[in-house]
Formats: structure tokens, sequence, C-alpha cells
């Protein structure tokens, strides 16, 4: 549980983190609130890297001392820089993620695809060995993530979960930046109903 904190307001939410790994290596995707937590978690396994889905100061708001714990880089779409330094004005993130790029760790290829709507640089992580996508907060259970602040556009998530990850396998589970999961499958059927909605 934690802050998350945009243009003027503050709502207390719980992040979901995860970590894709083995027993020897690992990364992190969207290191939250709690930079001890998802230490204690990792053990004493090598961090590969840091992923931030978004820059969005709940869901890095522990990577850089996450990141100064490990050694490990910080991976954020240079889209999102004008919101990571909302956060973390002092400090830049390691590395820029790409769409199409490919991270590996453990034998686990993911792969980054560029989802902007609710952050010009948001991305998800899609891995076809887990059958998994992990989105961030481009798509819950039940719809697509908000669209009402800044930088943000409800025409243009709508595109990227038509085009991007609706074309997944149905069977693709979704791993949400908070809430419970969802597939691909179950959320394909209510994208007429989401564009009814105009959010």
């Amino acid at each position: 549980m934690g802050a998350f904190t945009l243009d003027g307001g503050t709502w207390q939410v719980e992040n979901n983190v995860w970590i894709v790994g083995d027993e020897r290596e690992a990364i992190v995707i969207d290191a939250a609130h709690d930079a001890e937590a998802v230490l204690d978690v990792l053990g004493g396994r090598t961090l590969r890297a840091v992923v931030c889905t978004h820059a969005h100061n709940d869901h890095i708001g522990a990577a850089p001392a996450v990141a100064a714990a490990t050694g490990a880089p910080v991976l954020l779409h240079p889209d999102d820089l004008p919101l990571w330094k909302l956060t973390h004005p002092d400090l830049q993130p390691d590395q820029e993620l790409h769409d199409g790029q490919t991270l590996s760790v453990a034998g686990v290829d993911l792969t980054v695809l560029h989802t902007p709507g609710h952050a010009p640089g948001a991305v998800c992580l899609y891995a076809p060995g887990l059958s998994t996508v992990f989105t961030g907060d481009t798509l819950f259970q039940g719809g697509p993530g908000a669209t009402g602040r800044l930088y943000s556009s409800f025409p243009v998530i709508i595109e990227s979960i038509r085009e991007r990850l609706l074309r997944l396998p149905p069977e693709t589970v979704v791993r949400t930046g908070h809430g419970e999961p969802t597939t691909i499958g179950a959320e394909a059927p209510h994208l007429r109903d989401w564009i009814g909605r105009g959010r």
C-alpha cells in the first residue's frame, strides 16, 4: 500500500510488483512503494533489471532504491521521462525500453510492447513461454486503465489494447498493475463497451 500522486490529487493504492526468474536470477516489474519488501522477496538472487511499465509514482517509487541495492539498471520507455521527473527529478533511468525489444531472464523471453494511452511511454511485457502478459496499468480485469489524468488519452489506450494486446492468444494471462489477473480472451468481448463509454 502506498500513495499515487498526480495532478494535485493523492490516492492510497495497492500495487502488484511482479518478479520473473528462477532461484538464481530475476527481473522486477514495477518496483512500487517498498524497496525493502522487494529486496526481501528477491533474497540472494541476482537482479538483472528493474523494468518500469510506466512512470506514475506508484510504479517507480522504489525503483532507484532497489537498483542501488542490487546494481541492477532501471529500464523505462523514453516517452515517460516527463512523468519520471515528477517523482525523481534528480535521477535518470539507466536504460531505455523500446517497442519490440526482448528482455531475457532465467530462460524466459519478455517482448516489450509499447502501449501508450494510460501514459505516453507505457509498455507491456509479453512472455509467450509463460502464456502471460504483464500490462501495468494498460489493461485490467473489466477494462482499460484510467485516462483522465495528465499525459493520458482514451482513444490512444483503446488503440493500444486493440492493436497490441487483443492480438495475443486468448488464453494469455493478463497480470496487471493493480488487482486480480484476467485473460486476453475474457477481456476481448468488452472492447465495444469500452469504446462506448468514451472515458
